[in-house]
């Protein structure tokens, strides 16, 4: 007999009286994603005795920057020409349609930004101190996912798998869509990486002054969220169904090709900040 949960969550959590708006658990996540990271580096910035002021931009850049850099990302990456024939199509932010890849470069493209006209330090300086919460705020994202049953992995017969009721729209990666089988919860497994990491650069930051050199914590925020993001990926459906020719022919999705320059990137800030390591030690 076969063992599943059989996930029922409604993805609305309340209605909000007389006027009718549906407040989605998405949304708290996120909101809850964002407080609790707000919070963390806000400590970081005290421990630091940083200026108030940097502090405040910072977070304007970056809710911006991701948020722009995310609605940019789905559009282009996985479905350019739709919203390329339909520009004002890509402002319905409210319709769904978000992605992390993009909402990273937002991040990346706004901190230079930052870095050169508010802080005037270097951009891993700052790197180094706001992604020490991000991993948290991730996970929380893909709970939220998980509420709203969507980005989940293809068919399995193992006794966690999840039958979701609601958003069966994905394309069963390499085979034909078979949703009435349990499923994958790919969300918490990319959850559970992203809660891991976050701890580790809390460690690296609170614990461990020797492992604080320069893009050390980012490259190992890197690593741990697009590494674990595109193993992830084998069992997750594909989002979009031209992505199915891609996945035939190199293996990988939009997804994983996305996250290989990150996973790069991670492995040279720690190559090079365990290098600067070792040298300082050896000085001493």
């Amino acid at each position: 007999m076969l063992a599943y949960i059989t996930w029922t969550a409604d993805p609305v959590a309340f209605t909000i009286p007389l006027i009718g708006w549906e407040v989605r658990w998405y949304g708290i996540a996120f909101a809850l994603g964002f407080l609790l990271g707000s919070w963390i580096v806000l400590k970081i910035w005290r421990n630091e005795n940083l200026k108030e002021e940097w502090y405040d931009k910072l977070f304007f850049y970056v809710i911006v920057s991701a948020t722009v850099g995310a609605r940019l990302g789905h559009c282009l990456f996985y479905a350019p020409e739709y919203y390329l024939a339909h520009p004002f199509e890509i402002l319905k932010i409210w319709e769904g349609g978000l992605a992390s890849h993009g909402g990273t470069l937002g991040i990346l493209i706004a901190i230079w930004i930052y870095s050169k006209k508010v802080t005037h330090k270097s951009m891993l300086w700052t790197l180094d101190r706001l992604v020490v919460p991000v991993g948290f705020v991730g996970a929380m994202i893909r709970l939220g996912n998980l509420m709203n049953h969507e980005v989940y992995g293809h068919a399995t017969t193992q006794p966690w798998g999840f039958k979701f009721i609601d958003n069966l729209a994905y394309v069963h990666r390499g085979a034909t869509p078979v949703f009435t089988l349990p499923s994958h919860p790919t969300q918490l497994y990319e959850a559970f990486f992203y809660i891991l990491t976050g701890f580790i650069c809390l460690w690296m930051y609170w614990k461990r002054k020797d492992y604080q050199y320069q893009g050390l914590i980012f490259g190992v925020f890197l690593i741990g969220i697009f590494l674990s993001r595109f193993f992830v990926e084998f069992f997750k459906n594909i989002q979009e169904p031209w992505e199915q020719n891609l996945v035939q022919t190199i293996g990988l999705d939009m997804g994983q090709l996305l996250s290989i320059p990150f996973i790069v990137a991670g492995i040279y800030f720690i190559y090079k900040g365990l290098k600067e390591r070792k040298a300082a030690l050896a000085k001493k």
